[in-house]
């Protein structure tokens, strides 16, 4: 009776300290969530940080491309899943930002239904030209504009991009048309904008970069707040007069609220150490991201700051379309 009695005793006291049976995060596979399509600068970045995820904490972090609905889809899945840590998502600014804004159905508040862990940065957005356009200025685009009074069609990543709110931007003060093509992501897009099948994008410089380089597309303005060394040449749109447009795909990494305050830290941890690794710094120049290392809370707080700005701008655009 008194080993059973020991036995019990060593057990209950295994159980409440935790014990040997309580296996640390991540003890398998971890989803990393991309609300968009393969090929786009979310879908890239995700890539980038789940293999670097994963060999930090020696456990598979796999992305899982989850579209539909301009990115409600996937984000609104993430935000009901369980706050283990094992699911996550590459939020940001088009599916935390614009995506609810200009969507009536959306079912969650970026800011209350999240747990914002890291800041992964972004590139700027970019008008860019198909060659057969024969257009080589923002000032001939904007006057093929308001040459068309049935529109011009034009692509972005998707329904709620920065790209498609820029382009807005822009249609909603020039007073002109424009016909929005709608895909799924900047993956299948970029792909018929070079193809030739529609002559406009409005998209990020990342998704563009190699096509730009390779003469397959023209940039004629940019949202940065400065000139892009890489493109001396092109223009911001501040320059052109629109003051307010500075703007950047920016992503994070999130997850369902409630995470514990552990696992955001660990995964904070590893996303600014990875951050600085020559060989992501390198992928990353590459893309056009520009980032900074930022705490939980100052991504939270960066992320309300831009809901601020930019969700009543997204919310006029969706009333008048």
């Amino acid at each position: 009776m008194q080993r059973i009695a020991t036995a019990l005793a060593a057990f209950a006291t295994a159980v409440l300290a935790g014990g040997p049976a309580a296996a640390e995060w991540p003890d398998k596979p971890v989803r990393v969530v991309v609300p968009y399509a393969a090929g786009g600068a979310n879908d890239l970045l995700g890539r980038v940080f789940a293999e670097q995820l994963s060999r930090t904490f020696g456990q598979q972090f796999f992305v899982e491309n989850r579209t539909g609905g301009g990115g409600l889809i996937g984000t609104e899945a993430v935000a009901r899943a369980a706050p283990d840590g094992f699911t996550l998502i590459i939020s940001g600014m088009p599916s935390h930002v614009l995506g609810p804004a200009m969507n009536k159905n959306a079912s969650f508040d970026p800011i209350k239904d999240f747990t914002h862990m890291a800041y992964l940065g972004g590139p700027p957005n970019v008008f860019v030209v198909h060659p057969s356009l024969g257009i080589g200025s923002f000032k001939e685009l904007l006057a093929l504009m308001k040459s068309q009074p049935d529109g011009v069609q034009y692509v972005s990543p998707s329904i709620g991009s920065v790209g498609n709110m820029v382009a807005e931007y822009v249609a909603d003060k020039e007073k002109v048309k424009l016909t929005h093509i709608v895909y799924r992501g900047g993956g299948s897009a970029i792909q018929d904008l070079v193809a030739g099948h529609v002559k406009v994008g409005s998209m990020t410089l990342s998704t563009t970069q190699p096509h730009i380089l390779a003469g397959k597309l023209k940039p004629v303005a940019i949202s940065s707040e400065k000139r892009v060394p890489e493109f001396p040449d092109v223009p911001t749109l501040v320059e052109l007069g629109y003051p307010g447009l500075v703007v950047r795909t920016w992503y994070s990494l999130s997850g369902p609220a409630g995470i514990p305050r552990d696992i955001v830290d660990k995964l904070n941890a590893a996303v600014n150490k990875a951050m600085a690794l020559p060989e992501v710094q390198k992928h990353l120049t590459v893309e056009m991201v520009q980032t900074e290392a930022m705490t939980p809370a100052q991504i939270t707080a960066f992320m309300q700051r831009e809901v601020d700005q930019w969700a009543p701008t997204a919310r006029r655009i969706a009333e008048t379309k």
